[in-house]
């Protein structure tokens, strides 16, 4: 029986849709709700996104190698993505990034063992001005210091104690976003 998109994540496309003047134009954020859904994007769900918006695989699959936003394995549900481009790195987004690793016991392209960060070294993230800087999900934090980031760890953290109080393990997804107006997963606040 082929994959498919459970009702809400099914609504969110829909909503999508209704927002682009043909199918392949939603594919971006027909790609995000899948991501959201099943945390990653293996073939399977490449097929269903595919099936959904009458596209060659090819293509989705073009389309999900090209951008970094987008994960072929799990990743942690909360995604740190530290730009370490020219501006940040001369305003130390190597220290940062390296504080991050060394907080969190794991390195550029790991995950955490309970599956709640993930980090993820970027080229850029467009806030030159205000480097060093990270996003995690549809966040962006600026002018990062170790301070900062003892504070945006401790509030991810307890963010997902607060939506899981019997404990367990995230997800394993992307933090959810709200790009493309096509909003978050219901109970998956950010």
């Amino acid at each position: 029986m082929p994959l498919e998109f459970s009702a809400q994540s099914r609504a969110r496309v829909e909503k999508a849709l209704a927002q682009y003047p043909n199918k392949q134009a939603a594919l971006l954020p027909v790609l995000h709700v899948a991501q959201d859904e099943f945390g990653h994007l293996p073939d399977e769900v490449l097929e269903l996104v595919a099936r959904t918006l009458e596209l060659a695989p090819a293509h989705v699959f073009g389309v999900i190698t090209f951008y970094t936003m987008f994960h072929r394995e799990k990743h942690g549900r909360n995604e740190l993505m530290v730009c370490t481009n020219v501006s940040c790195m001369l305003r130390g987004a190597y220290d940062m990034l390296h504080y991050l690793e060394k907080k969190l016991g794991i390195k550029a392209g790991e995950t955490t063992p309970d599956g709640a960060f993930s980090i993820v070294e970027e080229e850029c993230l467009a806030a030159c001005a205000n480097a060093p800087m990270m996003i995690c999900g549809n966040q962006y934090f600026l002018d990062l210091t170790e301070k900062k980031l003892d504070t945006i760890i401790d509030d991810l953290r307890k963010r997902w104690q607060d939506r899981n109080p019997a404990g367990g393990a995230p997800g394993g997804g992307a933090a959810t976003r709200t790009l493309f107006g096509i909003g978050p997963l219901p109970g998956a606040g950010s």
